[in-house]
């Protein structure tokens, strides 16, 4: 059993209240010290009267943190126990979590590159740097704490939040129960590489915990589904990542053939399960002809445990992915099914099932099917036509737009629901530096501030 304690100003927390953290088997891997909302309070007005490292000391601690991610040990783990770890509790393919992971290391240590394109190029980020008599623009931080309730579905969510610390931010983390090991592991290498105990936190906590984290902190990033989104959504100091329904669409003068590959990667990869995976394809054509094409795709993908390296799909509890799979064949009542929910189950013999893929054919654009997002590989393909306008597209975080109508485009831009807009044969997963994932973060994070240097 890998011991978790907290990560707090005085060093490790470990409490009575523990937690159990089991793999997808079952098989108790972990045991997480559970802070109650008192120390968790107490523990953010500790972070709040620590003034931030300068500027220089964060430039260098993240750049040596990204590289200490991978190449340090932490709760006994070296890189590669570690990433097995994480495959064996969130069920993710293995190959996926070791990308994932080194995604991490390269976001932390190009974090405080990632911040600049937010900066508005009218505002300066230190005062100091205008002479006397000048009049301008300063970016200043909104607040001391930046609160993070991490997602445990994939490693990747964590390149994120440390782009608030680039800000001078002091940061307390609520990792997920489901996955806490990528959490634990930067910060650890985050501290050990120049930033105080009191900068970042590791705090894993329950609900009544988290929600002190939120109230505690002056901003905070949440992840989560709908539940997440209608708590938090219409708060103004917490920043949620909800779910991506994330779509292609494609016009009739594009031939579906010449794309099959990027569509079907774009469901697929990452396991289905990333906010940026495809969930849904709207076709001005033939949408019966790509739906198939797509299914005979995905129906070669083999079941196989999470820890293989070949592995594709992810795996769940066998109750999960029974639940799962009844959830479908609830949702796609009315619809054609050409991988159906009595097949997505495939029972491993461990007390796992892998899911194999769904793909079904709806008869026209029906809101609420296309915007069904679940945990693996799990599209819905609809004829669509432009005459009948974006509507169906909008809240959408990335649509992928196979088109030469400039007009959609610009349409698909101006949509306010809409967080990015990918033109061509562009997977829907794709990111880079400096590429806005749901916005800047630092948008959030940061304002301007009028400031006048007298002479």
């Amino acid at each position: 059993m890998i011991d978790l304690p907290g990560l707090v100003p005085n060093g490790e927390y470990r409490s009575r209240r523990r937690e159990v953290i089991t793999d997808t088997a079952g098989v108790p891997v972990a045991e997480l010290s559970l802070a109650p909302p008192l120390y968790i309070a107490r523990t953010i007005a500790a972070q709040r009267t620590t003034m931030p490292l300068p500027i220089d000391q964060r430039r260098t601690a993240l750049a040596e943190a990204g590289a200490a991610f991978v190449d340090s040990t932490a709760a006994g783990l070296n890189f590669e126990s570690y990433v097995q770890l994480v495959s064996r509790v969130s069920g993710l393919p293995i190959g996926v979590a070791r990308a994932q992971a080194l995604d991490v290391s390269e976001a932390v240590g190009a974090a405080f590159r990632s911040v600049q394109p937010a900066r508005p190029v009218g505002a300066v980020p230190d005062w100091q740097v205008m002479r006397p008599g000048q009049a301008g623009a300063i970016w200043s931080r909104r607040g001391a704490i930046f609160g993070v309730h991490a997602s445990g579905n994939a490693p990747g969510v964590h390149g994120l939040w440390p782009q608030a610390l680039a800000l001078g931010y002091r940061v307390a983390i609520r990792p997920s129960r489901r996955e806490p090991f990528t959490a634990h592991r930067l910060v650890t290498a985050l501290r050990d590489t120049g930033f105080r105990d009191d900068d970042v936190t590791y705090l894993p906590t329950d609900h009544a915990g988290a929600d002190e984290i939120i109230s505690s902190a002056d901003l905070a990033l949440v992840y989560g589904g709908d539940d997440v989104v209608a708590k938090y959504g219409s708060n103004p100091s917490v920043f949620v990542n909800g779910p991506g329904r994330t779509k292609i669409v494609l016009t009739a003068e594009q031939d579906w053939h010449e794309h099959l590959d990027v569509i079907v990667d774009s469901i697929s990869r990452l396991g289905g399960m990333a906010c940026v995976n495809t969930t849904a394809v709207l076709v001005e054509g033939d949408a019966a002809g790509l739906a198939a094409a797509i299914a005979q795709r995905l129906r070669t993908i083999e079941a196989l445990p999470a820890d293989d390296e070949r592995a594709v799909l992810p795996t769940q509890p066998l109750a999960s992915a029974e639940a799962i799979a009844r959830r479908v064949a609830a949702r796609a009542a009315g619809t054609t099914a050409l991988l159906g929910a009595d097949q997505i189950v495939a029972d491993l013999g461990d007390g796992r099932a892998a899911l194999r893929p769904a793909v079904h054919l709806l008869a026209g654009p029906d809101s609420e099917k296309l915007g069904t997002e679940l945990p693996f590989p799990c599209v819905w393909v609809t004829p669509w036509e432009r005459v009948a306008g974006i509507a169906v597209l909008r809240n959408s975080l990335v649509i992928g737009a196979f088109t030469e109508d400039d007009s959609l485009v610009t349409a698909l831009l101006t949509e306010p629901t809409i967080a990015n807009v990918y033109r061509g044969p562009v997977p829907t997963y794709y990111t880079a530096t400096g590429l806005p994932h749901d916005g800047f973060l630092a948008d959030f994070l940061m304002r301007t501030k009028g400031f006048v240097r007298g002479e």
